[in-house]
C-alpha cells in the first residue's frame, strides 16, 4: 500500500480547496461562530478543521470511504487483518473488545492490574471476571504482570472462560510474556485481548519489547495519544486472526461510540501512521539513545535509583521493559513520589508522569530531545538538593499482597447498580464495595464494585490520601468514607 497517502487529511485539504458551506453541525460553522477569545487561546486551525465526518469531510453515504481507507492503512503498517479508529480512547475500545469475547454472566479471565475502564466493561456487560494474579515484588513494592502459567491455571478451573484480558505494557513500562499466554489462551481454542495502551510505538522498532499481534494476540488496543503523536482521546485497536468476527468487534464499538466523531482526532492518528512508516524507525533510534543516556545521567545523581531489566525482568518478574519509560525510585530521599512529583512541577514546571509511594517516572518519546531531558535532568538534580524541605513524609501503609487482594463476593455490575450507602471508612471493613477506588496514576482500582472490603486495603488507600495520593473516582476523594452495598 501507498503510505505517502493520508486519506482523511487529503480529504480535509480537499475540503477547505473546494469552498464547503455547511449548514450542519459543528455550529461554530468553522470558526466563525467562536468568541474570539477562545480563538486567541485555541487558534483558529483547530476550529476550521473541525468539520463533520459525514455529510462534510465524507459525503452523506460514506461512499468515498475515507476513513475506511485510514484505517486499511494503518491495518497495513503494523501488520494487522483489521484496524479500527476511536475518538473516545482506549477506554472505548478496550471495553468494544471485551464485548466482542464475552456476554452476560459469561467469565473472562482478567489480571488484576487491569485499568480502570476494564472494570467499567464488566460492569457495563456483566460479564463475570476470574482474576488473574499479577507477580508480586515484595522487595520494590510493585506488581509486574501475570504469568502464562497463571493463565494456564485460570483456564484449567475455569475451561468454560471466554478468552483472556492482559495489561501490557503496564504504565511502569513492564511487558508480560505475551507469546506464551497466546498460546495459553489459543490451546483453548480462546482469543487474547490486550491492553497495550502504553505500547502503540512498539510495532516501529526492533528494539522495542514484542508487541501485541506479532505475539500471537487476536485483539490489541493502542492509545496513540500516550506514546504516539495522536491527539488526546485518539485510539486504536487492532484485530487478527478467526477467533473474534471483525463485524461483532466493529457493532460493539459503535454500539459505545459516539455518532460524532471528531476528524481532527482521525486526521492525527492518519498522519502519526504515516510519520511512523515514513520516519519512524530513525526516530526511535534517536529517541532509544536519548533514553539510554538520560538513564545513566539520572543513575549518577546521589539518592536516586533508575529502574532497569536487572530490577524489573526475569523469573516471578516481567519478560520485558519499555526502556523509554524512566522510573525512578527515590527512597534514597526519605520522601514519597506524591511529594516529588509535586515539588518539581511547582518549581520547574516540569510535568511527571506517574508518581507512588516511592517513585516517580518521566515518560520519553520520539518528541523528546536534548533540550526536554535537561529540563528533566536539572530539575532532579535541584530535587536531590531540596529533598530535606519534603521530609517527614506521611507514610503509605502498602499491605502485604495477599491483603491487598480481596475477595470478589459479587458480580461487578450487581454491586455497581445494587442498592447501596455511604458509610464512614472505618465501617466499610467487611462491606461489599459499590464503587471503584483508583490511585491516580497510574489508574489500576484498588477496589472495585463487587469486592469485599477489609482494613489493609482501606487503610492503604486513606494513608495514601493523607500523604497525596488522587483518587479521583470516588464518591468522597478523601476516602473518608465509601460506597458499599446494602446486603440482605
Amino acid at each position: 500500500m501507498d503510505h505517502s497517502r493520508t486519506p482523511i487529511l487529503e480529504a480535509l485539504a480537499a475540503y477547505h480547496s473546494s469552498g464547503q458551506t455547511p449548514f450542519t453541525p459543528p455550529g461554530h460553522k468553522q470558526g466563525r461562530g467562536t468568541d474570539p477569545r477562545v480563538l486567541a487561546a485555541l487558534g483558529e486551525a483547530v476550529f476550521r478543521s473541525d468539520v463533520l465526518a459525514t455529510a462534510g469531510l465524507d459525503d452523506r453515504s460514506s461512499s468515498k470511504g475515507i476513513i475506511e481507507q485510514a484505517q486499511a492503512l494503518m491495518a497495513d503498517a503494523v501488520g494487522a487483518d483489521h484496524t479500527f479508529f476511536s475518538t473516545c480512547g482506549s477506554s472505548l475500545s478496550v471495553k468494544a473488545a471485551m464485548l466482542a469475547v464475552a456476554g452476560p454472566y459469561e467469565k473472562l479471565l482478567v489480571g488484576r492490574d487491569a485499568h480502570k475502564s476494564v472494570v467499567s466493561g464488566l460492569v457495563l456487560a456483566g460479564i463475570q471476571p476470574v482474576w488473574v494474579e499479577p507477580q508480586w515484588d515484595p522487595e520494590r513494592h510493585i506488581a509486574h504482570p501475570p504469568s502464562a502459567d497463571a493463565f494456564r491455571a485460570a483456564f484449567a478451573e475455569h475451561p468454560g472462560a471466554r478468552g483472556a484480558l492482559v495489561t501490557t505494557p503496564t504504565p511502569y513500562g513492564t511487558c508480560s510474556d505475551l507469546a506464551a499466554i497466546a498460546e495459553a489462551c489459543h490451546d483453548h481454542d480462546r482469543p487474547l485481548i490486550v491492553d497495550e495502551a502504553w505500547g502503540a510505538h512498539l510495532p516501529f522498532h526492533p528494539d522495542l519489547p514484542t508487541w501485541a499481534m506479532d505475539a500471537g494476540a487476536d485483539v490489541c488496543v493502542t492509545s496513540v495519544h500516550k506514546m504516539g503523536a495522536g491527539l488526546e482521546q485518539g485510539s486504536v485497536f487492532h484485530l487478527q486472526g478467526e477467533l473474534i468476527d471483525p463485524h461483532v468487534l466493529q457493532s460493539r464499538a459503535d454500539l459505545l461510540g459516539t455518532t460524532s466523531p471528531s476528524v481532527l482526532i482521525y486526521a492525527a492518528l492518519d498522519g502519526w501512521r504515516r510519520q511512523m512508516v515514513e520516519q519512524g524507525r530513525g526516530l526511535y533510534d534517536s529517541a532509544l539513545k536519548l533514553a539510554s543516556t538520560v538513564r545513566a545521567r539520572i543513575a549518577s545523581i546521589e539518592g536516586l535509583h533508575v529502574h532497569g531489566r536487572k530490577d524489573f525482568c526475569g523469573p516471578g518478574r516481567s519478560a520485558d521493559m519499555d526502556p523509554l519509560q524512566i522510573i525512578i525510585d527515590i527512597t534514597g530521599l526519605a520522601t514519597t513520589g506524591y511529594r516529588a512529583a509535586d515539588w518539581i512541577r511547582e518549581h520547574h514546571a516540569v510535568n511527571l508522569h506517574l508518581s507512588d509511594h516511592r517513585r516517580i517516572s518521566a515518560q520519553l518519546t520520539h518528541a523528546d530531545d536534548e533540550q526536554s531531558s535537561e529540563a528533566l535532568l536539572r530539575a532532579l538534580h535541584d530535587l536531590v538538593a531540596h529533598a530535606a524541605s519534603l521530609r517527614p513524609a506521611d507514610r503509605v501503609a502498602v499491605p502485604d499482597p495477599r491483603h491487598l487482594r480481596l475477595e470478589q463476593a459479587m458480580l461487578p455490575r450487581d454491586a455497581y447498580f445494587g442498592r447501596i450507602e455511604q458509610v464512614p471508612c472505618e465501617q466499610a471493613v467487611g462491606r461489599v464495595s459499590a464503587e471503584m477506588l483508583t490511585p491516580y496514576p497510574p489508574g489500576i482500582p484498588a477496589a472495585l464494585p463487587g469486592e469485599r472490603f477489609n482494613s489493609d486495603v482501606l487503610h492503604y488507600l486513606r494513608s495514601g490520601v493523607d500523604a497525596g495520593m488522587v483518587v479521583p473516582d470516588a464518591a468522597d476523594s478523601d476516602v473518608k468514607s465509601v460506597r458499599v452495598v446494602i446486603e440482605d
